[in-house]
């Protein structure tokens, strides 16, 4: 109302200078955006590129661009609106995109040629704008708000309506900081790795380490920092060269800067010892009696022997024949 009264005085007194009366009226236009903000509203590029259409649009007459601006007011509300339906936050990643996809679409409208109808043009890329943002508000709330199934996230978010940034803290459903118990075996002699990280943990503000420990049977999530291991920024360790005294309860803290626990996992490891590697036995040879400790005997067989007379038989035979030669030859 306030906007109309204002405007209504500007008109009066530029009546009788019609180009002092185009710039004069123009200028509160520009001037009077309503200070109430939406999601998309509040990234700062969407609002200067909506005060640069209106400014650009000087070539359409007075009464359009009093028309735009009250399109563009009742796009604010819209968006305002519609963000109110899915809670009224959104994240700085989610507000990223729905500006980027906005403005990709309102750059291709300002390279359309002009047209008459300049209202129902305005209508249809402020109309786009909200399908984007809800388009985006539905993905955020269904799986970007809270997203942590369990233990406690301070998730940072925007407030739709004051364009201010708060922490909304998302405690999981069961209310519960206890993310689980896993399984894990290993062989002796190898390694296990050990990590509890969470997809949500990439949502944690400022500093966190994870403290990993020991305990020798199954414990609570609360406790000391007795048979700690390790705390360090890195989600994961590894366990090398396993003993099975080794075996046990292994815990997880995710603790941010300040020490509070966000999120416990616990971990029941389970050494398996290698197999007994039995001797192999060598066969001996048995023992021979003490007659058998002599010599062999040659091999002197029948056969053998008679062999032996056939030769003797023939040595005489050829003796007997040289004589006989020598004899009868002189």
């Amino acid at each position: 109302m306030e906007v109309c009264i204002y405007f209504t005085l500007w008109w009066a007194l530029c009546s009788d200078v019609m180009f002092l009366r185009a710039l004069v009226c123009l200028l509160p236009l520009v001037l009077a955006l309503p200070l109430t903000s939406a999601c998309l509203q509040c990234d700062r590029l969407v609002r200067h590129l909506h005060e640069d259409y209106l400014l650009t649009s000087s070539y359409a007459s007075v009464e359009d661009q009093i028309e735009l601006k009250k399109i563009i007011d009742h796009t604010y509300f819209l968006y305002q609106e519609t963000s109110n339906r899915f809670l009224g936050v959104i994240d700085p990643t989610t507000l990223y995109r729905a500006r980027t996809e906005y403005q990709s679409e309102f750059h291709k409208f300002l390279k359309r040629p002009i047209v008459d109808d300049i209202l129902f043009e305005a209508i249809l890329i402020m109309e786009k704008g909200r399908q984007i943002l809800q388009k985006h508000l539905e993905v955020f709330s269904r799986t970007g708000l809270c997203p942590n199934k369990c233990g406690l996230l301070h998730q940072r978010v925007m407030d739709c309506t004051t364009c201010l940034y708060e922490m909304r803290t998302c405690l999981s459903p069961a209310g519960q900081r206890d993310c689980g118990e896993y399984q894990l075996g290993a062989e002796e002699g190898d390694q296990a790795v050990l990590n509890c990280f969470l997809p949500w943990h990439t949502l944690v503000m400022g500093r966190k380490d994870y403290q990993y420990s020991r305990h020798p049977g199954l414990t609570s999530c609360r406790g000391g920092d007795a048979g700690v291991l390790v705390v360090t920024p890195d989600s994961s360790i590894v366990l090398n060269q396993l003993r099975r005294d080794e075996q046990g309860v292994y815990r997880c803290l995710l603790l941010d800067s300040d020490g509070t626990v966000l999120s416990c996992t616990h971990y029941v490891l389970t050494v398996t010892p290698l197999p007994l590697t039995t001797p192999r036995h060598i066969p001996t040879l048995p023992t021979l009696p003490p007659d058998d400790d002599l010599p062999p005997p040659p091999p002197h067989g029948p056969r053998h022997s008679h062999l032996i007379g056939v030769f003797a038989a023939l040595t005489a035979l050829a003796l007997i024949a040289s004589v006989a030669i020598v004899v009868v030859f002189g």
